[in-house]
């Protein structure tokens, strides 16, 4: 593949995966306030809010065997990025580097924006049922477990009653969500895409979740709108104080509520969606997963890993699929799991859309 040629496809990669991320069968674009059917304003009534938030109990960390597993996860990098230096020691209960978390992602509401969404959920979990498989199959040495990757806050093409363009989804999908998710034991991550609104505006009113143990975060720089222009029309960022006012919030659930750690996965396709990587900071009560999230053909694919995750390391790492997008144009294909476990280092977290 010549230079030039990579260069058009990442500039393609990226330019598409903007407008179909957030794609939806409700108006031709996006997720609409109206099909949300509940307010928007914060007004919705938290319909789990006395669910049981007792945390699991807890799995030991020792220090040497922790390190050991991340020499593994580091592939055997000779660079010094990987196993990232100085990292804090995770609290007990930690998931990651002992599980593989294989998540399915999307929204009910569409069923253009994720495998969530796009089948029913009882043929849904049959095929997530068949990935996890295939992970355990590929690597015995990691044991993969089921998660389900709700967008909780959707980007918007319309500005919507308060300008911020973005649309909240009803309390009563997330619950719909949950249930979803007990037939398989599953963990559940909820995303958010901001819009014009912040992390500061949006993650609060997600803390009735977030105090359920198995419950976890995502967010999405993408559509980080930080200037004048609406989401799709470029690619937005977080920077290192997004990224931090997340983990400080997170960790402070954690605290008050006696959990165990916390997984935040941050989506990451192009240099400038996180800035300032460098200046995140690790606390060990949340776990900081850069999810690889571009799609293509396996050589472009292998390239943003390379560029943006590899290159600047924060703490572990993740790798998407795209069960249409990735064949598109043909011949290309979805990149084997064989692949994706030679990569360095090797994702620890795994996304289907």
């Amino acid at each position: 593949m010549s230079t030039r040629y990579l260069r058009l496809c990442l500039v393609g990669l990226s330019l598409s995966l903007f407008f179909s991320a957030c794609q939806s069968t409700t108006n031709g674009g996006y997720v609409t306030e109206a099909s949300a059917q509940e307010p928007v304003d914060g007004s919705v009534q938290d319909s789990v809010a006395t669910a049981d938030t007792t945390a699991a109990e807890p799995l030991g960390i020792d220090a040497a065997s922790y390190q050991a597993k991340l020499e593994v996860l580091a592939n055997g990098d000779t660079t010094g990025r990987w196993p990232v230096a100085d990292q804090p020691l995770p609290h007990q209960g930690a998931i990651l580097p002992y599980k593989r978390i294989v998540a399915f992602y999307g929204n009910l509401y569409s069923a253009r924006m994720g495998i969530l969404g796009e089948l029913p959920p009882k043929e849904m979990l049959a095929k997530l049922d068949k990935e996890v498989a295939a992970w355990n199959t590929a690597d015995t040495a990691t044991e993969a477990i089921p998660a389900l990757h709700y967008i909780a806050v959707t980007a918007q093409g319309s500005a919507g009653r308060d300008g911020k363009y973005r649309a909240r989804m009803p309390f009563s999908q997330i619950d719909s969500v949950l249930r979803i998710a007990e037939k398989r034991d599953a963990l559940v991550f909820l995303d958010i895409q901001v819009g014009f609104s912040t992390l500061e505006a949006e993650l609060p009113r997600l803390d009735t979740f977030l105090r359920m143990p198995h419950v976890h975060l995502g967010i999405d720089p993408e559509f980080s709108m930080k200037d004048d222009l609406p989401p799709g029309k470029r690619i937005g960022h977080f920077s290192a104080a997004d990224i931090n006012f997340a983990t400080a919030h997170l960790a402070e659930l954690v605290r008050v509520h006696s959990l165990p750690p916390k997984v935040l996965v941050v989506h990451r396709f192009t240099q400038g969606m996180v800035k300032n990587y460098d200046q995140v900071t690790l606390r060990p009560e949340v776990q900081v997963v850069i999810d690889m999230d571009g799609w293509g053909a396996p050589a472009l694919k292998k390239n943003t890993y390379h560029t943006y995750v590899f290159r600047e390391p924060i703490q572990f790492t993740g790798f998407k699929f795209f069960y249409k997008n990735d064949l598109i144009p043909t011949p290309h294909r979805m990149m084997t799991l064989e692949e994706v476990l030679k990569l360095t280092p090797q994702p620890i977290y795994i996304q289907y859309q």
